[in-house]
């Protein structure tokens, strides 16, 4: 008896029923042995355990600016489909100042909620060029490389710095910033309050 008990212990079948693969007839017969035998209890279990503790080993922590980026692109469609009107964004260069968003940051609808935290956005316009939305950053972004767009960033209030590679670029409210190609990038607030811009997000 004991060696049957051994030979199912090692068969793989409880892996199988821990991780939902089981097929019927195993799942019935993994539960029948476990009630005739603590060593079954015991042996899922440890799976269990063992497989929980890999998952958060082998986790890969998602970036600070993914959920901010599903919101805001939630909200957009949302306000489209209520009938917002589609107005086109110019596209941002070094020539580009506040006065040209003062469409969207008139509107009170663009304003930053109370309860921000960390990275906030809010779609403007999107487009098969380009992509641009109001971002406000409390203290960092996440390190980032870009392949396939460029992003552009207009700094309309606060201050902060932004390390391209090994570069270290201050940025006031009036600057303009281009971000390359495959090259790393972050930003770190550097003001009392956060740092407010325009970002642009086109196609290479």
């Amino acid at each position: 008896m004991m060696n049957q008990l051994t030979q199912f212990l090692e068969s793989g079948v409880l892996e199988l029923y821990v991780l939902g693969i089981a097929s019927a007839e195993e799942i019935n017969e993994v539960e029948q042995m476990a009630l005739l035998y603590p060593e079954i209890r015991k042996e899922i279990e440890m799976i269990e355990r063992g497989l929980e503790e890999y998952a958060f080993t082998e986790a890969v922590q998602p970036k600070a600016t993914l959920k901010p980026s599903i919101l805001a692109t939630i909200d957009f469609i949302e306000r489209v489909n209520n009938g917002e009107p589609l107005t086109e964004a110019p596209l941002l260069s070094p020539a580009s100042r506040k006065e040209d968003f003062a469409y969207w940051l008139n509107n009170p609808e663009f304003d930053l909620p109370e309860d921000f935290d960390g990275v906030y956005a809010k779609v403007i316009n999107v487009n098969l060029q380009a992509n641009t939305a109001i971002i406000w950053i409390k203290e960092m972004t996440d390190q980032e490389i870009h392949h396939n767009e460029y992003e552009h960033f207009l700094i309309l209030e606060g201050t902060c710095d932004f390390i391209i590679g090994e570069e270290v670029h201050h940025l006031v409210p009036g600057d303009y910033l281009r971000i390359p190609l495959h090259t790393p990038h972050f930003a770190k607030v550097t003001s009392a309050i956060p740092c407010k811009a325009i970002l642009q997000r086109v196609a290479a």
